[in-house]
């Protein structure tokens, strides 16, 4: 509901996307789908890639204290897309895939693979050897990035990979050629240094000439599986560059929202923007949301070794960084600092998040610590290639329980329980105050999981996806998350899938029954607990179970507290373990003693 003399969303949307506007927006069919796109949007990651070539010299890759621009970027990427070709045979539609940290050469070999038009599988750089083999199985992968750490963990799992032609090792000494032999030992795979590999890279060097078309497959993004296996969602350069534009759509859209002109100020009088990397580039969020736009906008991308509030800070004032974020306990981790009041920290105007829901007092706290900063969120999930919708600005201060409206070329449903046709009616796209599950649809909507056709079918209706998230609209067409109705924990932004961790737990014999589900945390929002039955004359420290657990799946995904209970799970007449009433149960018991159960693990 707007409320002053600001342009109305429907006064914005008009003027934005209208006919030779930049952002027009047009319908497409898009696999046989009517589908609202950007007119402008860029044909292919390719075309971004290129582009980012125009801002030469400015640096563009920040890690701790090496530096590397835009030019360089470019040059080793184009480099290393040739060298996948000659010499590992690596084709259009193959598919690279990526396990490392946050490291300059993560990106490099993003844009190598795909410069070359191979299909890029950013690995969960937290998964176990187990988990990290599992996705190059899935995805087919011909060849595995991965840093060190990731390379130890994975390396005992690589036999029967028969389709994994070499792995390229990223070492922390990022200036070794030398291959480790530690690395290769045992294994029939040939391994590689990543320098050894890349070799002298030409001042002129320019990516292999590759039709690109905007339906073409360019990313493989994991996401946890209802059934407790990883989902491949599949991105077309389409999604990911439909993406960029959401962004730059959304920012002008709060412009105008905002009363400000859309005229941007000379690139002199401002100098070049820059943000600081705080979330893993093997998420949407961050290589989506964050790497792919900084190349494309020419911004400084500054990384760290692993997040660390205080050197965030540090790098805020050292690099005169515009923006930081990521997710909310991210930034309240910054500005809870200690050490905040000890950095320079004016040159913030932006302080964005998303991945889970933020409380309203962050609202203030954000506009009292930066007060040239805007705070602002967004929705949106790997199945949309990270935004479908934004809130910042003026309508973020007015709505911050709302994470915005949708941008313009994303249709949004709330649809009852129990809906089954194919295309939501009219009705349920307009009503307002109704509360049902988000149905998205888009450019930005992946076309479906790798691999898994009954996944894809039952989770992507004619071009609708189901988000999993119940949901309301007000009426300026603002969405509010009020429910997750897939079972999953969000534990400080990464989703958790409880049946996931149920499966892990069920592998000890010991283990009766178990209910895994989210328990209150002050920094992480939520974190994984579970309600554990044993069987008769089994006995196991709750500490036992988390180590036997962390052998089978992430740490992060591990319970951090666990209740046993003596007596059976309560069920639905279906059989279902009822979540919520365990919940509630255990909650009381440890409020009521003040502190976690005696037979809690915290």
């Amino acid at each position: 509901m707007t409320t002053d003399a600001r342009p109305s969303m429907a006064e914005v949307t008009e003027r934005l996307t209208g006919p030779g506007s930049p952002f027009e927006v047009v319908v497409q069919e898009i696999r046989g789908i009517s589908t609202r796109t950007w007119k402008h949007a860029p044909p292919s990651l390719r075309t971004v890639l290129d582009n980012s070539l125009l801002h030469g010299d400015a640096d563009f890759l920040v890690y701790e204290d090496d530096r590397m621009t835009f030019a360089e970027q470019y040059r080793m990427a184009a480099t290393l897309s040739h060298r996948l070709r000659d010499e590992l045979g690596v084709q259009k539609g193959d598919r690279v895939a990526i396990a490392m940290r946050n490291l300059p050469e993560w990106v490099v070999a993003f844009w190598a693979g795909i410069a070359l038009g191979a299909i890029v599988v950013p690995l969960n750089a937290w998964w176990t050897g187990e988990e990290l083999r599992y996705g190059l199985a899935d995805s087919g992968s011909s060849v595995l990035f991965a840093d060190d750490e990731r390379m130890a963990r994975v390396s005992p799992h690589l036999s029967g990979l028969e389709g994994l032609r070499a792995v390229v090792v990223a070492s922390e000494d990022r200036h070794s050629t030398t291959r480790p032999a530690e690395h290769g030992r045992g294994l029939a795979t040939p391994v590689h240094s990543f320098g050894e590999f890349l070799g002298d890279v030409p001042a002129d060097a320019t990516p292999p000439e590759v039709a690109l078309e905007p339906d073409d497959d360019a990313t493989i993004f994991y996401t946890s599986g209802t059934t407790g296996e990883p989902k491949g969602a599949v991105g077309t350069h389409r999604n990911t560059c439909s993406n960029l534009m959401n962004l730059m759509y959304s920012g002008a859209r709060a412009m105008l929202r905002g009363g400000q002109s859309l005229e941007a100020p000379a690139p002199q009088a401002t100098g070049q923007r820059g943000g600081l990397l705080s979330v893993p580039l093997f998420h949407a969020t961050g290589c989506l949301a964050v790497m792919i736009p900084s190349a494309s906008f020419g911004m400084k991308l500054v990384m760290m070794h692993h997040f660390d509030p205080e050197r965030a800070l540090q790098l805020i004032e050292r690099e005169r960084l515009n923006s930081f974020g990521g997710v909310p306990t991210i930034v309240m981790q910054v500005i809870d600092s200690p050490a905040f009041a000890k950095y320079d920290t004016s040159s913030i105007t932006s302080v964005g998040y998303g991945g889970a829901p933020a409380p309203p007092e962050l609202v203030r706290r954000i506009r009292s610590l930066f007060p040239v900063g805007e705070p602002g969120n967004g929705y949106g999930l790997t199945e949309t290639s990270a935004m479908t919708s934004s809130n910042s600005g003026a309508d973020y201060v007015a709505r911050p329980e709302s994470c915005g409206p949708p941008v313009a070329v994303c249709e949004v449903a709330v649809v009852p329980e129990g809906y089954e046709g194919a295309e939501p009616e009219e009705a349920m796209r307009t009503a307002t105050d109704v509360t049902g599950e988000l149905w998205i649809k888009g450019p930005n909507v992946v076309r479906g999981y790798w691999g898994k056709p009954e996944e894809t079918a039952s989770t992507f209706t004619n071009g609708w996806l189901h988000s999993g998230d119940v949901a309301r609209l007000d009426d300026e067409g603002f969405i509010y998350i009020v429910d997750r109705s897939k079972d999953m924990v969000i534990r400080g932004g990464e989703n958790v899938y409880c049946v996931e961790v149920e499966n892990a737990l069920y592998d000890h014999p010991a283990v009766a029954e178990c209910a895994v589900l989210g328990v209150p945390h002050p920094v992480l929002g939520e974190e994984v607990g579970a309600v554990v039955v044993l069987r008769a004359g089994a006995k196991i420290t709750a500490d036992e179970l988390a180590a036997f657990a962390r052998e089978r799946i992430a740490g992060f995904k591990v319970p951090t507290r666990m209740w046993f209970r003596a007596t059976a799970l309560p069920r639905n007449p279906a059989g279902k373990a009822l979540k919520r009433e365990l919940r509630a149960e255990v909650l009381s018991e440890a409020t009521a003693a003040d502190e976690p159960a005696d037979n809690a693990r915290t």
